[in-house]
């Protein structure tokens, strides 16, 4: 099934005023854990892959409409057991549906390498760890020669709605890329640089055909602009020097 997906840019200034105003119809992730500041949240990071010539970058700013990213994606700090995950991200307009596979960051350079998913993806009869998945990560990559290109690196607020669980709302902040990185370079805050210097991205995702009545009157009262923004495309600008830096 497609979710819907609404991406907001809104003013750090107003992050507590939203979280009051939400806290009657969500509940935290149970992934999140508290931050020194009381604040549950997890850092999220993503290595996105692109061609040399970066053509899903180009599909982005060109508007077309059925788009696919490819990512690996893990999550905090490493440990000797992290997992990380291969990611397909395709989207149609406003809605979007991930292709999942999870491996182990120590075998990650090996899969990528030899492309041995059997070995190391073992599906739990879910959609989101199916070796198969995994497998139309790394032909597509091999086929279009594929890189890694730009990693993203953000800390994430998510809650999930109390009364449909479908619906999930998160505040992204502190926002930083670098480019080219290698894979091994998943967990390194080094030479990463600040997509918005006063600003969060806020999203809004469900499987509804409508927004729930809540979470749109949220938007209306804080008088939201729904946008098209892409922390891959705008990491890739950042490091080319081409973000104004008034945001």
């Amino acid at each position: 099934m497609l979710r819907v997906e609404r991406k907001y840019l809104v003013p750090n200034h107003r992050i507590d005023a939203l979280r009051e105003r939400i806290s009657s119809f969500v509940e935290p992730d149970m992934y999140t854990h508290l931050n020194d500041q009381g604040i549950r949240e997890y850092t999220v990071r993503s290595i996105y892959f692109d061609s040399r010539n970066f053509s899903c970058y180009a599909e982005k700013h060109e508007g077309v409409m059925l788009r696919r990213k490819f990512r690996i994606r893990g999550y905090n700090k490493p440990d000797n057991g992290s997992n990380v995950v291969l990611e397909i991200k395709r989207k149609i307009q406003a809605r979007q549906k991930k292709y999942r596979s999870k491996v182990r960051f120590s075998d990650l350079d090996d899969l990528l390498r030899h492309g041995n998913y059997n070995k190391y993806v073992t599906s739990n009869g879910t959609d989101n760890n199916d070796p198969s998945n995994a497998a139309k990560f790394l032909y597509h990559v091999k086929k279009k020669q594929f890189v890694p290109t730009c990693l993203v690196v953000y800390e994430r607020e998510a809650y999930f709605g109390k009364l449909d669980k479908g619906v999930r709302i998160t505040f992204d902040k502190n926002i930083r890329s670098r480019l080219y990185p290698p894979v091994s370079s998943l967990y390194d805050e080094e030479k990463l640089k600040l997509l918005f210097r006063n600003h969060f991205i806020l999203e809004i995702k469900y499987f509804r055909h409508d927004m729930p009545v809540w979470a749109r009157s949220v938007v209306q009262e804080f008088r939201l602009r729904n946008d098209a923004l892409s922390k891959y495309t705008i990491g890739i600008d950042t490091n080319r020097e081409k973000v104004l830096v008034t945001y």
